[in-house]
């Protein structure tokens, strides 16, 4: 039992769990009343002391979202799966056709990856091996129109061809450095390219497309 909880909100506690383990979500407050045989104001009540206890969160004071928390108050496992769509396939290699379709998806956590409006693409190539960037790998990316020096990035060139490199801008150029000894780096105009996202994280092997 969590300490200090009456059973009646240790039985919604472990009702909030059971259904987060078996759903990956929370159920709604209506839903949880008519579940437990108890009045709204009452789910509304103990969810108000659950959360003065640091066992759950909303997301804002009338939001229908709760999530459970650990002991560092950041939500549990079961409830940090982050849907992110695949769009198409990216060269790490030679530039590839940009591919703008949705290809699958892939659940990534959400605390590790915090913006909400992720991107996924399919690597093909072995031109970034140096930074973990293999062939068939997902980069995660971040939407991005701008770019820093020596951050890795998803770019277009030219309109139609995509491709994952390091990103540096020179004073009459953009190079696009591969991690890896066996490709040159790539000169474009500052006109021929256009920055699509940063990379912010690798998901190996097909195993995570759903």
């Amino acid at each position: 039992m969590q300490p200090d909880l009456t059973p009646k909100q240790q039985r919604f506690f472990s009702y909030l769990e059971r259904e987060i383990n078996r759903s990956g979500r929370a159920p709604s407050l209506r839903q949880a009343a008519a579940d437990l045989g108890v009045s709204h104001a009452a789910i509304s009540q103990m969810l108000k002391t659950l959360e003065a206890k640091g066992l759950v969160r909303r997301d804002g004071h009338y939001s229908r979202t709760i999530h459970l928390l650990n002991r560092a108050r950041e939500t549990t496992g079961a409830m940090r799966g982050l849907e992110v769509p695949i769009i198409g396939r990216i060269a790490a290699g030679l530039p590839l056709y940009a591919q703008p379709e949705w290809d699958g998806s892939v659940v990534v956590d959400a605390v590790v990856y915090r913006h909400s409006t992720l991107f996924a693409l399919r690597v093909k190539g072995d031109s970034m091996k140096e930074a973990a960037i293999l062939d068939n790998d997902l980069v995660i990316c971040e939407p991005r129109q701008y770019a820093e020096n020596g951050e890795i990035v998803v770019a277009l060139i030219d309109q139609e061809e995509a491709t994952v490199k390091r990103f540096f801008r020179r004073r009459d150029h953009i190079e696009l450095r591969p991690e890896n000894p066996a490709y040159r780096p790539m000169r474009y105009g500052f006109n021929e390219v256009l920055i699509q996202g940063k990379v912010i994280g690798v998901h190996r092997g097909p195993e995570g497309i759903i």
